[in-house]
This record gives C-alpha cells, sequence and structure tokens, in this order.
C-alpha cells in the first residue's frame, strides 16, 4: 500500500495505492477530478476503473463535489457516513449548501485558484452507509471512525498497520499551528471525536488542510481547550458581526 498526496482546488487529497485497486480518502471538489483522473493515469500509468471507492467523510463541497461527479460519470461506489436524514436537508439545509458552495470559492480565491465549477449535489446517494468501527468494503485494512463535531456525520479512517489516520476537517494546520474547524456544529461531541484519537497507534495524522505529521496527546488535548463550549456557526458568526458593528 502508498499513499500519494496530491494538491487539490483548496484541500489536501489522498490516493491510496494498491498493487490491483485504489481508493480515494475523500471526495475532493469537483475542479479536482481531472487532476485525480491525470494522476491515475498519467504518473501511476494505471487504468482509471481501478479507483474502486471513494469515501465521503462529510458533505461540504471539498470532500463531496468531486465524489457526486465520478459516481455518476464514472458508476464508482462512494461511501458515507450511515447517519439519519442528509446533512443539507430542508430549506435552511439548501440554503446553507449554497452558502458552503460560496465559501469555497471564496477559499479558492485566497489560494489564488482559477475560477472553477464547484457545484454538486446537496444530497449524495451512497452505495455504502458504513457505521462506526465498520471495515471499509474491499478496503478491510482501513476502518471508519464515526467522529462528528465539525459535522453532525464526520468520518475519520484508520488504518492501523501503517498507523495511518486520516482525519479529513477534524483537525486543520494553518500558517503551522493546529486549530479546530468552523463551523462546529456539536462542541460536546467534537471534543470526544478527539479523545477517540488519543489511545489509537497514530505515527501520522493526514489532514484535509495544512501539514500532517504526528500530532501528541498534549496537542489533542490544546485543541479540546481550543473547542467553544456552543455551537460556532455562521449564522452565529454574521450575527457577531452585526452586533459589533451596531454596539
Amino acid at each position: 500500500m502508498k499513499i500519494h498526496q496530491l494538491e487539490g482546488f483548496i484541500q489536501n487529497i489522498f490516493l491510496v495505492e494498491y498493487p490491483d485497486k485504489l481508493l480515494l480518502l475523500d471526495g475532493c471538489c469537483r475542479a479536482d477530478v481531472p487532476l485525480v483522473k491525470s494522476f491515475i493515469t498519467q504518473d501511476l500509468g494505471r487504468p482509471f476503473e481501478q479507483l474502486k471507492l471513494i469515501m465521503v467523510t462529510h458533505m461540504h463541497p471539498d470532500h463531496a463535489g468531486g465524489a457526486s461527479y465520478l459516481q455518476r460519470h464514472y458508476a464508482i461506489d462512494v461511501a458515507a457516513a450511515n447517519c439519519p436524514g442528509e446533512w443539507y436537508q430542508g430549506v435552511a439545509g439548501r440554503c446553507q449548501h449554497l452558502v458552503d458552495l460560496g465559501l469555497a470559492y471564496y477559499v479558492g480565491r485566497r489560494h489564488q485558484r482559477r475560477r472553477a465549477n464547484l457545484w454538486y449535489p446537496p444530497v449524495i446517494k451512497a452505495d455504502h452507509r458504513l457505521h462506526d468501527c465498520q471495515l471499509i468494503p474491499g478496503f478491510n485494512d482501513w476502518q471508519v471512525l464515526f467522529t462528528p463535531g465539525h459535522t453532525d456525520r464526520d468520518l475519520s479512517l484508520y488504518h492501523p498497520t501503517s498507523q495511518t489516520l486520516y482525519v479529513a476537517d477534524t483537525i486543520l494546520r494553518v500558517k503551522g499551528k493546529l486549530i479546530c474547524p468552523f463551523p462546529i456544529s456539536q462542541p460536546a461531541a467534537y471534543r470526544a471525536s478527539l479523545e477517540r484519537y488519543r489511545p489509537l497507534e497514530v505515527s501520522q495524522y493526514l489532514l484535509a488542510h495544512g501539514q500532517g505529521g504526528v500530532i501528541s496527546s498534549e496537542e489533542l488535548s490544546a485543541l479540546q481547550q481550543l473547542c467553544p463550549n456552543s455551537p460556532s456557526t455562521y449564522k452565529g458568526f454574521l450575527g457577531s458581526l452585526i452586533r459589533k458593528r451596531f454596539a
């Protein structure tokens, strides 16, 4: 097994290579699809059909957008958390989907990316709905961990043999410092998710945003302390800006 890290539109992409198959650890942006396909067929010299499964750790544009496109156009299986309902359900959810797309475009501009099509459906039709501690179908050396907090359905992906843990957006590194994600929809669940990492044997953390590597137990504790006591949401953030403006 070999893990390749690619620089995506606004996030790191992790492609796991085996002699006869490939696994995409997260769904990336829709704009990243040509990059992933080119890397597989040209850099690796492998048939694109060997990409057998795409994990979706949560429904944000840089983690689900490419998965939806690849599923529709190349019939590649998609796996996600087995949670009731949908993250972007209802009118409020559809509005949040548009806000998240707008933020992805904003971050792309901050990264000096060319404007690209990031649109993806707000509801994903997963071929596999996975439970906590379940092994990834077709890739039984990887285990799914249910680690909510950023959203209500975040997944982390653990490979015990290589002591590798992909944490998606649960931990970010910005300007060399580890920070909590934004938003945090469930603060208590977020702190509990960080606690789940502590007893694992992890020699390499893979982060969707920022450089991974070793993260100590003390650093996990520091992140738990940084986590707010109440949900940090876009609505609350905008409300605080308005209150400051008119205070």
